[in-house]
């Protein structure tokens, strides 16, 4: 089994069990308690699990439940959908024996995908599952900052919010993070050995101390639409709505399309910044690896 998931299911789980107050499950508090949320006694009464078994889940030991049992911790903890959903995922990953070490390959976007783009009228670009910037149009390129001047393994969402002028040009800064945090959190849930997945977190961490505070949570997010708020040096504030499709016959890359209402100020200040663009600019790739 691979230690990485194991650690990944365990430490979900503490950092849930210690948000959850005994009073909140109809358990009486009682006096003298020395843990945050739950004990690993309660819980495991809560569950209908032996207390030893859930302990031995929670150290990251080799143990396989059953998706009776997980479904019996989620409710006990009282987790939604798409916490349940990702308690399965991290057991499910935590079953697989480890990959083999080594890089991974450049994930690359179909031709069909990249005319989608280039015929798009609003910002566009493909991500990958890890939040990467895969390609995108030169609208997207002139609304989140030239992100294709940078080298390859930095074109990612969260490593471009993330950097220090991001804070000034993004007002909704901290709810971006957050909810950026929280969908990479979804994602690595199922490969937590991927290469990219450990090479990115680390850098992450080493870059912000907000992402490793915001990590050190848990939160898991799913959503597939979104509004952003941009500080833009050429056409003042921009307020978009995003959504995002999956894309046909790809490892999770995801295109993701930004737009406005039409007729509003929004819009014609996007129309104003693509009036800017140099007439006929193609839609920009990341390079390969050599």
């Amino acid at each position: 089994m691979s230690d990485e998931a194991r650690r990944a299911l365990a430490d979900f789980l503490r950092v849930r069990r210690s948000r959850v107050q005994p009073q909140d499950v109809g358990l009486e508090p009682g006096p003298r308690r020395r843990v945050a949320g739950l004990r690993r006694e309660e819980l495991a009464l809560l569950a209908g699990v032996s207390p030893d078994y859930y302990q031995r889940m929670e150290q990251g030991r080799d143990v396989r439940p059953s998706d009776q049992v997980l479904d019996a911790i989620a409710r006990a903890l009282h987790f939604s959908e798409e916490e349940s959903r990702h308690l399965h995922t991290l057991a499910s990953a935590a079953r697989k024996p480890p990959p083999a070490a080594g890089r991974y390959s450049t994930e690359e976007v179909a031709a069909t995908t990249k005319r989608l783009l280039h015929g798009t009228p609003t910002p566009a670009m493909v991500i990958s599952r890890f939040l990467d910037v895969l390609a995108g149009n030169p609208l997207a390129d002139a609304v989140l900052g030239a992100f294709t001047d940078l080298p390859r393994d930095e074109r990612n969402l969260l490593t471009l919010l993330l950097r220090p002028e991001a804070n000034r040009n993004c007002p909704d800064w901290g709810t971006t993070i957050a909810e950026l945090t929280a969908m990479l959190r979804t994602q690595v849930a199922a490969e937590p050995n991927h290469p990219r997945a450990v090479e990115l977190v680390g850098r992450l961490s080493e870059l912000s101390a907000t992402f490793v505070s915001l990590w050190s949570r848990h939160d898991v997010d799913d959503t597939t639409r979104g509004h952003m708020r941009i500080l833009h040096p050429l056409v003042d504030e921009l307020r978009l709505d995003w959504d995002a499709y999956p894309v046909p016959d790809s490892t999770g890359q995801m295109l993701i399309v930004f737009t406005t209402e039409p007729g509003s100020v929004d819009d014609h200040r996007l129309q104003r910044l693509k009036d800017l663009l140099p007439t006929g600019a193609a839609p920009v790739s990341p390079p390969r690896h050599p």
